[in-house]
């Protein structure tokens, strides 16, 4: 196999693999409020919100130690590793107990009826667990440096040592760099509006399904439109990802009039989000809620803003993509750590108050956030080319 098609196999083996891990986790941290919630009046105690909570927390810590725990033991191990502990996390769903629901939240951040919900979660352990395998299917690159007929094995031994090291001084630059990138005017600005993609995941992944599904006026349905939910915040993200991502490179306009779709399309969610849904949704018990909205709750519209929030999603997440790609083209390893840092870290702290918080303070805390981090991104982007010229001429001294 040529080293180019080994290449693209490799790319169809990962995104294969993440698809099916992914696909089981996102399903499942969708529904677990809901889940747990049921479960709540048996032996089990605990909290959905308070697993994604811990499963945010810590992968922002560990986003700082990983990249020397992937140059000790490799990529496909790592990977392996990880899609271990997604898979356990999602066992546990099985038969759950909160010592171990709460462990395995933790070993993530690194790395209905009684049969229905074992049936379901039996599938969805399977589904990561095959993607998790197929990480063994990559084939390992063809070393660039071919060793000559004179080059004896004590060459080849000094050059696989120096290899490993050189892997653990990259791995300690970047931890130093991402320290020193994060005072910079750039960076904080555009923490801004990673925060704000932070909030907003943990409303669309996790709060929006179960406020759907606590509202007993959807009748008898409320329950499968979770499901439905899901689907078309999926449908949004990838009209959005397909949209603005992959046809980014002919964009004349910019990357703020994508942002300021983004936004504007967000706003209008939650605006008929706050009319639509009562105020009591999120923490309702496990008999839901029959509190009165400002309209009469439509199934409709609740699937409507379901799209609307994948479709704002989008925008934002392949527009900051972007511009970090642009700003810090020679070495972007810093400033994606960064990235999902903070994105992290807020959605770990949007989990823990999603326990406590009504929605329209949760409305109200995400419209802030937003508002503030458009405008820092305008300014970024306003002030992106010379940003760059700058670094370039700093480089060449």
């Amino acid at each position: 196999m040529s080293p180019e098609s080994k290449k693209l196999f490799n790319i169809i083996i990962l995104g294969v693999a993440f698809m099916f891990m992914f696909t089981a986790f996102q399903t499942c941290g969708n529904v677990a409020q809901t889940v747990i919630r049921s479960l709540n009046s048996t032996d089990f105690h605990g909290s959905g919100y308070t697993s994604m909570a811990i499963i945010y927390g810590v992968f922002s810590a560990s986003n700082l130690i990983t990249p020397s725990v992937v140059a000790i033991v490799g990529p496909q191990l790592s990977m392996f590793a990880s899609g271990l502990f997604y898979s356990m996390y999602i066992a546990v769903f099985i038969q759950p107990f909160p010592w171990s629901f709460y462990t395995a939240s933790v070993f993530i951040g690194i790395a209905a009826a009684e049969s229905d919900r074992r049936t379901v979660f039996i599938a969805l352990t399977v589904i990561s667990l095959v993607g998790t395998v197929l990480f063994f299917l990559i084939r390992k690159p063809d070393s660039e440096n071919i060793l000559g007929e004179d080059e004896s094995s004590d060459d080849q031994d000094m050059e696989v040592n120096e290899s490993a090291q050189n892997n653990l001084t990259k791995a300690l630059d970047a931890f130093k760099k991402s320290f020193k990138l994060c005072v910079t005017k750039e960076m904080l600005l555009l923490s801004i509006t990673t925060a704000y993609t932070g909030l907003e995941l943990t409303f669309f992944s996790g709060v929006y399904g179960t406020c759907i599904g606590a509202i007993n006026k959807f009748g008898a349905e409320e329950k499968s439109l979770i499901g439905l939910s899901g689907i078309f915040i999926g449908i949004g993200e990838i009209l959005g990802g397909s949209l603005f991502g992959l046809l980014s490179k002919n964009n004349r306009f910019g990357r703020n009039p994508v942002v300021l779709l983004g936004i504007l399309v967000h706003f209008i969610a939650f605006y008929l989000i706050f009319l639509n849904m009562p105020g009591d949704a999120p923490i309702a018990p496990v008999k839901g809620t029959d509190s009165s909205a400002y309209i009469k709750s439509s199934k409709e519209v609740a699937i409507l803003c379901s799209f609307l929030l994948g479709l704002g999603d989008s925008c934002f997440n392949t527009q900051l993509l972007s511009i970090l790609g642009f700003l810090y083209s020679e070495d972007s390893a810093p400033a994606f750590a960064i990235f999902k840092f903070v994105q992290s870290i807020c959605a770990a702290v949007a989990f823990f108050y999603s326990n406590y918080l009504l929605l329209h303070w949760q409305l109200l805390v995400m419209v802030i956030f937003g508002f503030f981090g458009t405008i820092s991104f305008f300014t970024v982007e306003w002030e992106a080319a010379a940003f760059v010229a700058r670094s370039s001429d700093y480089r060449s001294i």
